[in-house]
């Protein structure tokens, strides 16, 4: 028992079920902060961009199709900043990008490298907002 509670009246103190709610508070996911970052327009369909979220480099994809994808721009097998400007393909159906280093193909929609799977950057949240793209990088992301 901690201090603090010692010295409350036994009625004054939380019940056990709201200390325990309070502490899965704690460990719930950091909130996302959609961040503006371009044009729609902007984006060359087929072609990377990076962008700067809060200290992070986000590599941005707009397909044929129109879809928007954000995963780390941050090739971890060579460890460059580079997937930005990695070839977009696909795989079995799965919208791809080849890191123009190594050539490891990763999957866009969640980052998991597909010719190693225990290896996943991290995707970002990407949305159209009118004209705009906007981007969620988790705020335990930024620096």
């Amino acid at each position: 028992m901690s201090t603090t509670e010692a010295t409350l009246a036994p009625e004054a103190r939380a019940p056990q079920s709201v200390r325990s709610d309070r502490r899965r508070q704690d460990r719930t996911p950091p909130e996302r902060a959609w961040s503006d970052v371009c044009a729609y327009a902007d984006l060359i369909p087929e072609r990377g961009a990076c962008a700067m979220i809060g200290g992070t480099q986000v590599a941005l994809f707009r397909t044929f199709d129109g879809d928007l994808y954000a995963l780390s721009n941050l090739d971890p097998f060579s460890g460059a900043h580079v997937l930005s400007r990695g070839i977009l393909g696909t795989r079995d159906g799965v919208p791809t990008v080849a890191s123009p280093m190594y050539k490891q193909v990763f999957d866009l929609r969640t980052g998991v490298c597909l010719d190693d799977p225990r290896v996943a950057l991290p995707a970002y949240g990407v949305r159209r907002a009118g004209g705009r793209v906007e981007v969620a990088v988790p705020d335990e992301r930024r620096r």
